[in-house]
């Protein structure tokens, strides 16, 4: 009893960070409509994630009495070359978003099923199974849905399409690196690096293309909504979820981001979201339970 006490507790965790992460290109967007650009928008979420993620990992410090495992140099420089990456997923994420609605945009960012399909193929040097050929499938054909691209009525910004791509593949990236480097330390010290390293390529990203003067109501306004749903809450509650889940239900309530996304997109944004869209969605949460499903009998 109390270990399916702990999965449901885990399924709720999970549920939670992936619904806070749903929400977030939604309040992107409406921060882009009053004005703001790329550069102040992630500037703001990494020095408010980074301050949050800071206050957590002192009072786990105090909590624990300097017990806990503390970072090398080495794991230090392997989660912040891990999270350059996490750096640009925000990036690429944000400007897939400025051009294409966020109902698109989510869509594009679910190419990761796919794209880590390929990954795992090139690292292990080995074909994939026949249900994660399945699966790819299936996401390919949804994403078509999803998009709506055999819609003639519809045009959708190229510049868009290829950032939403680029946000996968780096997106990608980040979850093959997040759970295999330093391992060791607490999730709050991995965070914590990881967010220092996406840093980098945020506050890089600022200085090349911030051209008009920095607008500091960034951080009165959106920042701190910004940071804590999208570095602060689902890195953690996820992190403290999917032990009690394991990867593959984690994976398949993690799915909820979607949907929540489209929904949110739908109601803040009053973006239009067709049937044979809802289908393409409905199909690429199928591919994600799919793959993470054994359906071979126990013995």
């Amino acid at each position: 009893m109390t270990s399916q006490n702990n999965v449901l507790k885990g399924v709720f965790l999970v549920a939670l960070g992936a619904t806070t992460y749903g929400m977030l290109a939604t309040f992107v967007k409406m921060a882009y409509s009053e004005g703001y650009t790329t550069a102040e928008v992630t500037t703001s979420q990494f020095i408010y994630g980074i301050l949050g993620i800071l206050i957590i990992n002192l009072f786990q410090r105090i909590k624990n009495k300097n017990t806990a495992v503390k970072a090398s140099p080495k794991n230090i420089f392997n989660l912040m070359l891990a999270g350059t990456s996490l750096g640009m997923t925000s990036l690429f994420y944000y400007l897939a978003v400025k051009y294409i609605p966020v109902s698109i945009g989510i869509v594009l960012l679910m190419q990761t099923v796919w794209m880590g399909v390929l990954l795992e193929m090139i690292l292990e040097k080995k074909l994939p199974s026949k249900q994660k050929v399945i699966a790819v499938v299936i996401v390919l054909f949804g994403t078509v849905l999803a998009t709506n691209i055999i819609n003639n009525d519809i045009e959708l910004d190229w510049r868009g399409l290829v950032w939403g791509m680029l946000a996968a593949a780096s997106f990608t990236t980040t979850m093959f690196t997040a759970n295999r480097v330093a391992t060791e330390i607490s999730s709050a010290q991995r965070s914590l690096y990881m967010l220092l390293g996406g840093a980098v390529i945020v506050f890089s990203f600022a200085f090349a293309t911030q051209v008009t003067a920095f607008n500091l109501e960034i951080f009165l306004k959106w920042g701190i909504v910004l940071s804590l749903f999208g570095t602060i809450i689902p890195p953690l509650l996820m992190t403290a979820g999917f032990p009690l889940t394991g990867i593959g239900l984690g994976s398949i309530v993690s799915a909820l981001e979607l949907p929540v996304s489209v929904m949110m997109a739908y109601i803040l944004l009053n973006e239009k979201v067709i049937f044979s869209q809802w289908v393409g969605i409905v199909l690429i949460i199928l591919a994600i339970i799919i793959m993470n499903v054994n359906f071979k009998p126990k013995r």
